[in-house]
């Protein structure tokens, strides 16, 4: 393939989309039309509840102030690093088994991020005035702070990489995607230590949420990669390419070592916070492990995001697409409820629980509104909307050898 290195002119480049977008088909179309609609929709209710206030659209109150859509935010920020550092094994740290998934898995770390920032958009009720207040006033001991700059840096890093990789610019494309690794990195165990560091908060309190938030991220990505190069072969009716297999056989059995990581580290978590005193972290665990909350816990969590795609990894030896593709939307789903149970579970103990106040004597309830919902969807959306185009635009991805 290595022999059309002449860049296309741009007259060229046109026709090229134009010609794709003719043939693309009603299904497509269709795709494009619902995904676009439920932006929409969630754009237009997230600007409702900024005039009208939080309090009328959504259910966070002053005990549970972080909703679904913190935790959809976390979802979407922690595939885009999945998918970045996943990506990076290839093009950026020379594994040539990966380098088939760079230029998906670059444009898709990009995507999810943008989904990520338009959710929060609509959480923090003035977004601009975080851009502003962020850079004219850093406050370098707000964990939040860093998050939001080290965000900001990783996009621009990423984004930067993409365009040198659609330009064929190896070393420069190896140079951001490195920067980029690294700003994921930090910005993303940042992140957890936006967890980790709460002193109130027993269920998240510790070291243990930045390293952790690193690896749930790698394995997010792993089943990203798999769903969405697969949806693309699908979507653009192609033949897969061998190189392209061997890339989604590598990639299935590092999402199998990184389930089992973190089925360790979930297995750790519950033994710590079930040891020790009645009080702390347990009664969020007891309600995790038999209570109130045990079966989304079991189900979503252990069954759909892990244990279930764990199974049908290693029965599809990376190789049957099929089994690949159910085990992958499987995680996607249960890592999804397992973020959402992070961030509730967390705020679930009251503050006051320890010292026997009779108002905070039970655990919080949460249930997100029918507008935070709809706010969820358009993150979804708008992933789907720009891999839709994206594979049409950037000609399903296809990748040059170098």
């Amino acid at each position: 393939m290595a022999h059309h290195h002449t860049t296309p002119s741009l007259n060229e480049l046109v026709t090229g989309v134009a010609n794709r977008l003719k043939t693309a088909g009603t299904g497509f179309y269709l795709m494009v039309f619902i995904a676009a609609a439920v932006v929409l929709a969630s754009a237009g209710t997230g600007l409702m509840a900024m005039i009208k206030g939080h309090e009328a659209y959504y259910n966070v109150y002053r005990e549970v102030p972080w909703g679904v859509l913190i935790a959809t935010y976390v979802f979407f920020v922690v595939s885009s690093t999945g998918l970045c550092l996943i990506s990076s094994i290839g093009h950026v740290f020379g594994v040539q088994d990966f380098m088939p998934i760079a230029k998906r898995s670059v444009f898709l770390s990009i995507a999810t991020i943008l989904s990520g920032f338009f959710v929060i958009a609509f959480e923090i009720k003035l977004p601009w005035r975080m851009a502003i207040w962020n850079v004219i006033s850093p406050n370098l001991t707000s964990n939040i702070w860093w998050m939001g700059t080290l965000y900001g840096i990783y996009l621009a890093f990423m984004f930067a990489e993409y365009i040198f990789l659609l330009m064929n610019k190896h070393r420069p494309a190896v140079i951001c995607g490195f920067s980029g690794s690294v700003a994921g990195i930090a910005a993303h165990s940042n992140l957890g230590a936006v967890f980790g560091l709460l002193m109130g908060r027993p269920y998240w309190q510790g070291p243990y949420m930045p390293i952790y938030f690193i690896a749930s991220a790698m394995m997010t990505g792993c089943a990203v990669i798999l769903m969405f190069h697969i949806l693309g072969y699908k979507i653009n009716k192609q033949e897969m390419a061998p190189d392209m297999q061997r890339a989604l056989e590598v990639t299935t059995k590092i999402g199998i070592l990184l389930i089992c990581v973190i089925l360790f580290f979930t297995t750790w978590k519950l033994i710590a916070g079930a040891a020790g005193q009645p009080n702390g972290a347990f009664p969020v665990v007891q309600s995790e492990v038999v209570g109130h909350h045990a079966f989304v816990f079991w189900f979503f969590e252990i069954l759909l995001g892990m244990a279930g795609p764990l199974v049908l990894f290693i029965l599809s030896k990376g190789r049957n697409l099929k089994l690949m593709l159910i085990a992958s939307l499987s995680m996607v789903i249960g890592i999804f409820v397992m973020r959402f149970n992070l961030v509730y579970l967390g705020q679930s103990l009251p503050v006051y629980y320890d010292m026997g106040v009779n108002e905070f004597k039970e655990m919080l309830r949460y249930s997100p509104s029918v507008y935070e919902w709809i706010i969820t969807a358009g993150g979804f959306g708008l992933t789907a909307l720009l891999f839709l185009i994206g594979e049409k635009v950037f000609d399903g991805h296809k990748v040059e050898d170098h």
